[in-house]
């Protein structure tokens, strides 16, 4: 099928009305659903290049496949919302996303804490995918889209496994990739992808943020293997100036040729990429919020206001140096010293007051913190480890807390399903996303 037969037709309920892209794996179009009245991306797996054998042993695994990617829900994983085929075409829904990709943002060095703190939330859908026993297996800028929010989004989930011809044999022989070359594993153009082979991707992606350019470039897919096989990876402190030496040990690990050398698992990639983002400023593409620890977005607006000091009424203090020695002699010695005991204690008053002291007279500050749930699900409330009730969706609900650094946690479905932060803010909002609609 080609690419333009499909303008201006429907499939089922969906009406295509654009084409934003084509791959080796499928063709994107944006279209209408009638039914729901909202914009879809229609992804077209194609099928031109196969013979009928191995078409037919596509179609007999997509429906599977494609109800295990439907399955695949994660806050920074682009959602499948059906599925279907059209004149023996297979064809995925998923949310559409009008930001635009990561790629149309590289080209140049950006500072490593920034690329990582990008990536921190597709190393987590990447680890949420790989603990449901997914692979991804085409990791690369063009499939991770940004949302109006500047949030990450991992799109093309287990295309490439639909293109498999069964269970052990990849379509290799039949001239379509199973990735793209320069974001390939090695052992991915033997046809043993890993979930290691994602992190390699990963790694890749890492490295051409951080330095501007890909690791090995070459011009025919057979280059880049030979390059990668039997080339040293080009170091990339070599092209950025300071470049932190536990930032380019990370890229060694994370790019080595085996995969028992790279990390035991995305969760390590994790940890590695807090530590890494600890300094990225908070306001870039990078400020995207960490998913599942602290996918929420953060506004000033609120103030804290302090309760007023308690006024504390004291008399004011005898001047006994206004005294004529004559009152003097006739005031109750007791009197003075009464008075100079007064005297100290505004003295230490002021002192306290101004926290030059021990003494605090402050009354305990509080804070008060207002959730906005702007989604469309119900959230259940946790601060510190403590539960305060649920926010329904697009509500608002303040508390009143003390002062200081507190975690909070917001979840769906119990605590299965977690948003986290640890904030000093007075106000969070719980960001409406596109899967809701």
């Amino acid at each position: 099928m080609r690419s333009m037969d499909l303008l201006g037709r429907s499939i089922n309920h969906y009406h295509i009305t654009e084409q934003l892209g084509e791959g080796g794996m499928a063709i994107v179009y944006k279209a209408f659903d009638t039914h729901l009245e909202r914009d879809v991306a229609v992804k077209v797996i194609r099928t031109d290049q196969f013979g009928a054998a191995v078409l037919e042993k596509i179609l007999k695994r997509f429906e599977r496949e494609a109800k295990l990617l439907a399955r695949l829900s994660h806050s920074n994983i682009v959602g499948v919302i059906d599925y279907g085929e059209y004149e023996n075409t297979p064809y995925l829904v998923m949310e559409y996303l009008p930001g635009g990709t990561l790629k149309e943002r590289l080209g140049k060095p950006i500072p490593a804490d920034e690329a990582a703190r990008i990536l921190l939330p597709i190393a987590r859908a990447l680890d949420f995918a790989h603990r449901q026993a997914m692979i991804h297996r085409d990791v690369k800028p063009s499939n991770i889209l940004i949302t109006s929010d500047n949030e990450p989004m991992l799109t093309d989930f287990g295309i490439a496994k639909l293109l498999d011809a069964d269970e052990n044999q990849t379509l290799t022989g039949t001239g379509v990739g199973i990735g793209t070359p320069e974001y390939m594993a090695p052992e991915q153009w033997l046809g043993k992808a890993t979930a290691k082979s994602d992190q390699y991707s990963l790694g890749v992606i890492f490295y051409e943020m951080v330095t501007g350019r890909k690791p090995f470039i070459a011009d025919t897919p057979a280059a880049i293997l030979l390059k990668q096989t039997n080339d040293p990876l080009p170091s990339p402190g070599s092209m950025v100036h300071d470049l932190d030496q536990g930032v380019e040990k990370f890229i060694f690990k994370i790019l080595s040729r085996d995969p028992d050398n790279r990390y035991p698992s995305m969760t390590e990639v994790i940890g590695e990429l807090k530590k890494i983002s600890s300094n990225a400023e908070p306001n870039h593409l990078s400020s995207i919020v960490e998913q599942n620890e602290n996918p929420l977005t953060l506004s000033n607006e609120t103030k804290v206001e302090v309760p007023p000091m308690p006024v504390f009424g004291f008399p004011p203090p005898v001047d006994l140096l206004e005294r004529s020695n004559q009152d003097r002699r006739k005031m109750p010695w007791w009197i003075g010293i009464a008075g100079a005991v007064g005297l100290v204690l505004v003295i230490l008053l002021i002192w306290g007051l101004a926290g030059g002291g021990p003494f605090n007279f402050y009354a305990s500050s509080t804070l008060s913190v207002t959730l906005s749930n702007q989604s469309c699900a119900t959230k259940n409330i946790y601060i510190d480890n403590k539960y305060y009730g649920t926010l329904s969706p697009y509500s608002e609900r303040t508390l009143v807390l003390e002062s200081g650094q507190h975690r909070y946690l917001l979840c769906e479905k119990g605590r299965t399903k977690c948003e986290s932060l640890v904030s000093e803010d007075e106000k969070i909002v719980i960001p409406y996303r596109s899967a809701c609609n």
